[in-house]
């Protein structure tokens, strides 16, 4: 595996290993060392570890791995570091900067930059002049740099204080102490999940009933409803929190997910990962980088990097089309967002279908997904055959994908509005978490519309946890952040909506201003 795991390492040696290849991070005080075969194959998808290259990550690798587990890591110790008063100094992933380890020609693993480098996006110039000297500086530095350097590894000052951070990481452990000693990670088969397959069982039937009858909208509309109630078991599935064993909760989820829903759940699970673990970072969070439909933030105007998709999302003429109205365009696009999953789903299967490494968790998974996602076309496809006319169909189609839209809604709440400022790895997992999260606050009588996960907070922090135990952990997390004068953010569905609508038309109000400055810019030039 290594060194010897009491081997003490100095900061000098942890960034000489990394900028040599090596995959590490810290835990509990622990150098641990991935090794190349398990970066490939890890099932919460490699990027969720070369986010944390060189950082602290003990919060956030027990906050997603139960203790088995963690149990299995020390396997994978190869030395200690000094932690210091104000915790470890982070360095910055060198994916942060684009760069990634590929096979070379000669079959010997390289650094490569899969991406230009990004600008801050604190400090975002969106004028023509700028972003032309941008590019061409960037272009020289590609030409002549091979690797990450030492100075790409060390963080920016910002305003954070590590020691600041240090206290909101040893909080969080208190936190999560409190969680696990009141028991919350334990399922509750019969009184928690339960209710939720009476409901389920009696969604599709009374679909299936009204299809029996010749109702097809009504059909469709239950079945939309259906679907989209069985999203929330798919999530927890997904989370390893029903069962808390890996294989079972993977073989149900992509029955519920991929035979029932149509939708990869190998998929959603790579991208929930990264986005729970960067959450709102507008360069690496899947779940706010939606261009040509939305940008939440001024930042996507300058056509950014996405490091989990791998390629630039272009602000070209057609973003800037619907981003000057996305506001407006907010429901309709969500109405249909249930297509767009799709493609992400089978784009993710057909990429690794060529890449079998880059499936999470075997070979044996993806053709367990595809299966499965066969057996979905053939019924689905017999239902929608069965309506008879084309207009039929195309209903039952809309429809049933229309009524299944506002779970997409209920999670953009939690995060379209909070902040997408990137304070760098020195920031805490707890800190980052309240900043980039809001619950939305609904009667214990209707939580079910929400499936729980409307209270985002607490999911965010303990991502494992079954749902129907989210209530009782978030009065321990408000209590707690009330304690330590921390904000908990929560609002109300319909003021929810409108902070979010607000915050779309506020980046759409900036592409006016931009065209104006060009405006100007352009009448100056021609004055002189």
């Amino acid at each position: 595996m290594g060194l010897p795991s009491a081997t003490k390492w100095t900061r000098e040696q942890v960034a000489t290993r990394i900028l040599a290849g090596d995959t590490l991070f810290i835990l509990n005080g622990n150098v641990v060392r991935v090794p190349p075969s398990w970066l490939t194959s890890h099932p919460g998808g490699n990027l969720a570890i070369l986010h944390y290259v060189g950082r602290d990550a003990t919060d956030e690798v027990d906050a997603f791995h139960s203790d088995e587990t963690l149990q299995k890591m020390k396997g994978f110790v190869v030395g200690r570091v000094e932690l210091g008063e104000d915790g470890w100094v982070p360095f910055v992933p060198p994916i942060a900067n684009g760069w990634v380890r590929r096979m070379g020609r000669d079959g010997k693993m390289e650094w490569y930059n899969e991406a230009r480098p990004l600008k801050s996006t604190e400090d975002s110039d969106t004028s023509p002049a700028s972003q032309i000297l941008l590019k061409k500086a960037q272009a020289g530095a590609e030409e002549t740099q091979t690797g990450p350097t030492l100075a790409q590894l060390q963080p920016t000052p910002n305003k954070l204080s590590p020691k600041t951070e240090k206290m909101h990481s040893d909080a969080y452990k208190e936190l999560h102490k409190r969680v696990i000693d009141a028991g919350l990670y334990k399922t509750r088969f019969i009184t928690g999940y339960g209710p939720e397959f009476v409901r389920y069982t009696l969604l599709a039937l009374i679909s299936a009933v009204c299809y029996y009858k010749g109702w097809l909208i009504a059909s469709a509309l239950f079945l939309g409803l259906f679907w989209q109630q069985l999203t929330f078991f798919a999530h927890d599935l997904g989370h390893v929190g029903v069962t808390h064993d890996w294989t079972l909760d993977r073989l149900i989820s992509i029955f519920v997910a991929d035979l029932i829903g149509g939708m990869s759940i190998g998929w959603w699970v790579n991208n929930h990962n990264v986005h729970h673990l960067v959450t709102n970072h507008p360069s690496h969070d899947p779940d706010i980088q939606h261009l040509p439909f939305f940008a939440i933030s001024p930042v996507f105007l300058n056509s950014l990097w996405s490091s989990y998709y791998k390629r630039e999302m272009t602000f070209d003429a057609f973003a800037k089309v619907l981003i000057s109205v996305q506001h407006k365009l907010f429901y309709i696009v969500l109405s249909l967002a249930r297509f767009n999953l799709y493609a992400n789903s089978y784009g993710y299967l057909a990429k690794t279908a060529f890449e079998p490494k880059r499936y999470r968790g075997g070979r044996w998974w993806w053709w367990t997904e595809v299966l499965c996602l066969g057996l979905f076309f053939a019924w689905f496809g017999a239902l929608l055959k069965g309506c008879g006319s084309w207009p039929n169909i195309l209903t039952y189609l809309l429809v049933s994908h229309v009524a299944a839209s506002p779970v997409h809604v209920q999670i953009v709440l939690s995060h379209f509005s909070r902040s997408t400022a990137d304070f760098g790895p020195v920031e805490s997992f707890f800190a980052r978490q309240l900043r980039t999260t809001v619950d939305v606050i609904c009667s214990p009588r209707i939580e079910f519309i929400h499936g729980g996960l409307h209270l985002q907070v607490t999911h965010h922090l303990f991502p494992r946890l079954p749902r129907h135990n989210l209530r009782e952990a978030s009065l321990i997390v408000k209590e707690f952040a009330k304690e330590r004068g921390l904000e908990y953010a929560e609002f109300g569905f319909v003021e929810g909506n409108g902070e979010v609508t607000g915050v779309l038309k506020q980046v759409a109000d900036q592409i006016k201003i931009i065209g104006m400055v060009a405006d100007s810019e352009v009448r100056e030039a021609m004055q002189t």
